[in-house]
């Protein structure tokens, strides 16, 4: 449970069949910076296709998620410009609002109501959520974070990363799962999650969209990505449009591992597919996992710098391919842990 592949697609044969052709039948050498490829006869229609499928108006490939959000944020922001970003935040959002000289200011996670008294004492600016929270789990309450975008000015930016694949019509995302698609400013992704491999896009109004690469360092100084690689993604989407059993059967897994760990006694946050027990300082976070570990189950550990000191975590992916006895091995070894007096959860 320590990969994001949550559809279980990374081995999947009609895409790798895709990758492996393309790359036999590559031709062309574009190994160089993207700035370079913005006539229209290198747009990928991968790039159209990941607009039209989450409904925003277009889209720009980048190396990798935190690519798109470093690149996103130098572009839309000026410096001094008010970013507000929930406290449990990607840090490639933070990093992002650093590097452009952003005024930063956090707000309590999925606090609506601290959100709109900071906005209130500081001003609009750019509000900053993921969709899904990548350490424990919990899920954006996007309707009334753009309420709050809508009512103070505000332009809203919503990372799917941990979302894009698994949530929504199709696996179209949060946003359209909570109908907030057309509320939405700017959509960032991670595509090495549901969609299995490196890369990530940014979504959003056209005229962002050709200015970006002319304007983000990330798409300027590193090398695009490559046409065999757009190949698998553009077959991989396919695959995501089709696979609403292997969704089905995800939030399955998901909601018994939940349900059970918090029948144990956890403290579980979790509303989606990321479970995470929260083991707080390092070295008992290290005991726990090695307990885990000797008895068969392998999750992430999380600390300093991806968590607050002390507040370390054990993050369990899980994927569409776990069986209900894979589950169950879990939570026995998970009871066990839970009753070692040696270890302790918060």
């Amino acid at each position: 449970m320590q990969s994001n592949d949550y559809l279980s697609l990374s081995l999947n044969d009609s895409i790798q069949s895709a990758h492996l052709n393309a790359i036999a039948a590559s031709k062309e050498n574009v190994v160089m910076s993207a700035v370079f490829l913005q006539d229209e006869d290198h747009k990928p229609d991968f790039e159209s296709r990941l607009a039209e499928f989450v409904g925003m108006d277009d889209c720009v490939l980048s190396q990798s998620g935190w690519a798109a959000n470093i690149g996103l944020l130098q572009t839309i922001c000026e410096p001094g410009t008010r970013v507000y970003i929930d406290f449990f935040a990607h840090m490639s959002l933070l990093e992002g609002a650093r590097i452009a000289g952003a005024k930063i200011i956090p707000f309590l996670h999925n606090s609506v109501s601290n959100l709109k008294r900071q906005i209130k004492k500081n001003g609009p600016g750019i509000i900053l959520v993921d969709s899904v929270y990548s350490t424990i789990g919990t899920v954006a309450p996007l309707p009334s974070i753009c309420d709050v975008a809508e009512e103070f000015g505000c332009a809203l930016v919503v990372d799917e990363s941990h979302s894009l694949g698994t949530h929504g019509p199709g696996g179209s995302g949060l946003i359209n799962e909570m109908g907030v698609c057309d509320r939405v400013d700017f959509v960032t992704t991670s595509l090495a999650k549901a969609f299995a491999y490196r890369a990530g896009a940014v979504l959003g109004p056209d005229k962002l969209i050709t200015t970006m690469p002319f304007v983000s360092f990330p798409a300027i100084f590193s090398s695009t990505v490559l046409p065999q690689e757009v190949a698998r993604l553009d077959a991989t989407l396919d695959v995501i449009k089709n696979a609403d059993e292997m969704r089905r059967r995800l939030f399955e897994v998901s909601d018994s591992l939940r349900h059970g760990l918090q029948n144990i006694g956890f403290n579980i946050r979790s509303d989606s597919q990321i479970i995470s027990l929260e083991c707080g300082d390092e070295q008992n976070t290290e005991q726990v996992r090695d307990f885990l570990e000797a008895n068969g189950v392998f999750g992430a550990v999380f600390s300093a710098p991806a968590t607050p000191k002390n507040k370390a975590i054990i993050r369990f992916s899980l994927s569409a391919d776990m069986s209900n006895q894979e589950v169950d091995q879990v939570l026995t070894v998970c009871q066990a842990a839970y009753d070692n007096p040696k270890l302790n959860f918060y």
